[in-house]
């Protein structure tokens, strides 16, 4: 099935594709590499702000990560037309607004990556991965992510 079919079957609406915050572009393709930019998830909600686990539940961190992941699905989408066009996710890194002493960091990643394998299946959406806690993230959201995507040819 393809991935825009997937979507579709799951009833997933992909979010407007946001203007960057700062001096930097969505996505730079070099090649068949698709480069994406650090994407937040919906800065509407409020209960995506914060440090995790004080501020934002793991459970809820976890649902951020799925929230950016789509964002950055909908900049894939802008920038080549199709999530058809998708060969395979080469890499994800994740950043987690957390705690010292918070290290279930890879977990609230699962959001994402779980998301990108249900969508796209174990071959193409499985990837390599860096999941990291930070002291701060911009806007001071509670999830960071960007990747790198292999296009068709």
């Amino acid at each position: 099935m393809s991935a825009e079919a997937k979507l579709k079957e799951l009833n997933i609406t992909l979010p407007e594709v946001t203007k960057p915050v700062a001096s930097y572009l969505n996505a730079v393709r070099s090649g068949n590499l698709l480069y994406l930019s650090g994407g937040l998830p919906d800065l509407g909600l409020p209960e995506f702000r914060g440090k995790v686990p004080t501020d934002v539940t793991p459970e809820l961190a976890k649902e951020a990560a799925r929230e950016a992941i789509l964002g950055r699905l909908a900049v894939i989408k802008a920038e080549v037309g199709s999530l058809d066009a998708v060969k395979k996710f080469v890499s994800l890194q994740a950043f987690v607004n957390a705690e010292t002493d918070f290290t279930d960091v890879p977990q609230v990643i699962n959001g994402a990556s779980d998301t990108l394998v249900e969508i796209f299946g174990q071959e193409i959406g499985s990837h390599s991965r860096t999941a990291v806690g930070v002291a701060s993230l911009p806007l001071n959201v509670c999830v960071e992510i960007a990747l790198v995507v292999e296009l068709l040819d």
